[in-house]
């Protein structure tokens, strides 16, 4: 479970973001309805889920490309080599390119919570450190500041106890590497641990249809498991779709082969989805080709979705409701705030989610552009003057929380960028 992510200097994120899964203290009667929004966790509310809205370029996408190449950089630093380059950019104005960018995050694996962040450039790490909260007190598991010259008793400081024989790992561990990376390579069971947080718990995207289709994960018992939901998930669009079904099949592929210049044939396993409608139930339409975007969409994101719900993971999406009926859209979020544990972070230009019948005032958050082109990011709980019979997406609509675009679009002016005299 996330409680908190703090990026700082990537790509449009110039100082610092926070995105907080604390629950602010609200305790209106819109907020009591609203409880199955929050996560019960040691007295604190965790939320569920979070919306990041805001114009075309405001950064939006931007801070999920950002937790994302963070995320990979824990799950693959362990492979780079002397030369390789960090995947992400720095905010490209002023002096910012020459200064590290920073990540942080707070979570929990077995009821403990940890807080991991590191600090890099794009050729190497700089700084790393991992605690975590006994008893609601920060204690230290290590900390690594490469500042400090070349001796690892000196850039490297361990508590006793948590990775047997730390500086074995710490010894193999290169500028180019991230300690928990590396630790986990060596079999060291808490970063181990941690490490399959990051790639199991934390899920950022979907895989595409024929991905899935091609047999790399097991769809079938997931489908079978689920097919109830999917149908019903289908049905809420309108959708004349009846059933269902996946069909097995032998997927012809030419592949190299490794003693000479020459390609072999070989048949693999690979399934494929097929339609059924009310129409005429005994025609079957393929899921890939013959149906609509939005099914299609909805259909790849169920995968992931019905694994995040049920298993309590989290899961960040960007616009995550393109091609999605407004409906379908809702049944997504619904599902999450029935979960137990599992969250969701997204970005969207749907409007009308901003709406505090449906979200709290803390789930909404608002991505705005400043004068230096560099992305801001705040909570409609952040603007005091706002009051929860007012209407918030007519609010935001009208430019009065910042994060839109105020554009003429008079007939006028358009017929003058038009080139057209009145």
């Amino acid at each position: 479970m996330i409680l908190e992510i703090r990026l700082e200097n990537f790509y449009s994120i110039k100082d610092e973001v926070f995105l907080d899964f604390r629950a602010e203290k609200i305790n209106t009667e819109t907020a009591k309805v609203l409880s199955e929004n929050t996560i019960d966790y040691n007295g604190q509310k965790i939320l569920k889920s979070i919306g990041l809205f805001g114009a075309n370029a405001s950064g939006k996408s931007n801070i999920i490309k950002s937790i994302n190449r963070c995320c990979q950089i824990v799950l693959n630093s362990h492979t780079n080599n002397e030369g390789d380059i960090f995947n992400f950019s720095t905010f490209k104005f002023g002096n910012y390119s020459n200064l590290p960018s920073s990540f942080s995050i707070n979570f929990t694996i077995d009821n403990t919570e940890y807080e991991y962040s590191f600090s890099l450039t794009r050729t190497e790490i700089i700084k790393e450190s991992l605690y975590y909260y006994p008893n609601g007190r920060r204690a230290k598991i290590f900390t690594r500041d490469e500042t400090k010259g070349n001796n690892k008793q000196k850039i490297y400081n361990f508590s006793n106890g948590h990775i047997p024989r730390p500086f074995d790992v710490a010894i193999n561990t290169s500028k180019k590497t991230l300690y928990l990376s590396r630790a986990s390579q060596m079999d060291r069971e808490l970063c181990k641990k941690l490490y399959r947080f990051f790639k199991h718990d934390f899920l950022i995207g979907f895989a595409p249809l024929d991905y899935i289709q091609s047999g790399l994960r097991d769809v079938k018992k997931v489908f079978s498991e689920n097919k109830n939901i999917i149908l019903h998930a289908l049905s809420i669009c309108d959708s004349d779709i009846l059933d269902v079904n996946i069909v097995n099949e032998k997927q012809k592929f030419f592949l190299p082969d490794a003693s000479s210049s020459a390609y072999y044939e070989q048949n693999i396993d690979s399934h494929r989805f097929e339609t059924f409608h009310k129409a005429a139930p005994e025609i079957s339409f393929d899921l890939l080709s013959e149906e609509s975007a939005g099914t299609t969409q909805l259909f790849n994101m169920l995968f992931v979705l019905l694994d995040a719900v049920k298993n309590g993971k989290t899961f960040i999406l960007d616009e995550f409701d393109l091609s999605l009926h407004a409906k379908l859209a809702e049944f997504v979020i619904d599902l999450f705030h029935a979960s137990s544990t599992a969250q969701f972070i997204f970005t969207s230009h749907n409007t009308s989610l901003i709406n505090v019948k449906r979200f709290r005032r803390d789930q909404i958050l608002f991505v705005n552009k400043k004068d230096d082109s560099s992305t801001e990011l705040y909570s409609l709980f952040d603007h005091k003057d706002f009051r929860e019979n007012m209407d918030a997406e007519k609010g935001y609509l009208q430019g009065r929380f910042d994060a839109i675009p105020i554009i003429d679009n008079s007939a006028t002016n358009i017929r003058k960028l038009l080139g057209e005299q009145n």
